[in-house]
């Protein structure tokens, strides 16, 4: 399950070229699905399955119980909790709702991503 992880990262990417566009929107699209295709993983790595859900904070629940607070991953979750449901409420409005997103918020999303990936990044080395 190498794939989600390099998609993960490929999304990460992709989440830069937006912000560089001012392309808000596709900003919080990719840094969500970033977040969560690397959830997805990690919980793989550990257990051999993982959760066929799209909601990001329910994804980081699963990943405190399958890591515990290994890297610091309950003040991640607990300091990120309010731009994870900013990111699941774009996900779902990228495709079905009129939404436009601010510079702050992908600012904000982009400050999550580099955040999440140094834990994620941590969470794979245990």
């Amino acid at each position: 399950m190498e794939v989600l992880r390099e998609r993960a990262v490929q999304f990460l990417e992709q989440a830069v070229s937006a912000l560089e566009k001012a392309f808000y929107e596709l900003v919080l699209f990719n840094v969500e699905q970033f977040a969560q295709l690397y959830v997805k993983y990690l919980i793989y790595r550990r257990t051999g399955d993982f959760p066929k859900t799209h909601f990001l904070r329910d994804l980081v629940d699963k990943l405190l119980l399958v890591y515990g607070d290994a890297c610091r991953l309950r003040d991640f979750a607990d300091r990120w909790r309010y731009v994870m449901a900013i990111l699941e409420h774009a996900y779902i409005a990228s495709r079905y709702l009129p939404y436009r997103a601010r510079r702050e918020d992908a600012g904000d999303a982009m400050e999550f991503a580099k955040a999440a990936h140094e834990v994620f990044k941590c969470l794979e080395r245990t």
